[in-house]
């Protein structure tokens, strides 16, 4: 079984034993087949697969911020700070378990707030086609799911949920699904104050 979340809906990550929320694992699965429509699908783009990265803005209670993604290597560390790390870059869609991004869950007293997100780093900007979905799952209880269903957009970034440290025992997490033209929009609808340059992988 799992929660399915709607747009805007919350629900609470609490620990389940005294050493903490355990490991939170963040996946991202999308479809990377390219969809042919016509003759001169190809010539236009609508032939070419999908890139999908998945990452997150992080915020610690010391007030660092950074972020977490393949862009720039930026992998991360479970066991020292930002207590959030990247398994790797899925540059096709086609490994099996997609994406993840794991959260130390045993330092949330560390972690004020977290925003994972997705961006089409190769590709149009065809979500539909696309047809990812999060999974968001830790020790004890049910997935909690966050399906992209909102796919009228153009732009290539995607706020998917945020997390937010209630009592340095829960998480929140809210499903956001909303689209910006890239990492500075998004940072800035979330205050979340970083300097952002050009990169690539």
């Amino acid at each position: 079984m799992a929660i399915s979340l709607q747009k805007g809906q919350k629900v609470n990550l609490q620990k389940r034993s005294s050493a903490g929320l355990g490991e939170i694992l963040v996946n991202l699965n999308w479809n990377s087949k390219p969809v042919k429509k016509g003759l001169f699908s190809g010539l236009l783009g609508g032939g070419q697969g999908i890139d999908l990265d998945l990452g997150c803005l992080f915020e610690l209670k010391d007030g660092r911020k950074g972020t977490v993604q393949a862009l720039g290597n930026a992998f991360g560390s479970l066991n020292q700070p930002p207590y959030i790390a990247l398994d790797g870059d899925d540059r096709t869609g086609a490994a099996a378990a997609g994406e993840n991004l794991r959260i130390n869950g045993n330092q949330i007293s560390n972690i004020k707030r977290v925003l994972v997100y997705t961006f089409i780093y190769e590709g149009v900007a065809n979500w539909q086609q696309a047809d990812a979905a999060v999974t968001i799952k830790y020790p004890g209880a049910e997935d909690i799911f966050v399906k992209m269903d909102d796919y009228n957009s153009s732009h290539k970034m995607c706020g998917l949920a945020l997390f937010e440290n209630v009592n340095d025992e829960t998480f929140s997490v809210e499903k956001i699904v909303q689209f910006y033209p890239g990492h500075e929009a998004l940072d800035q609808a979330f205050h979340w104050g970083l300097r952002w340059k050009a990169g690539r992988k």
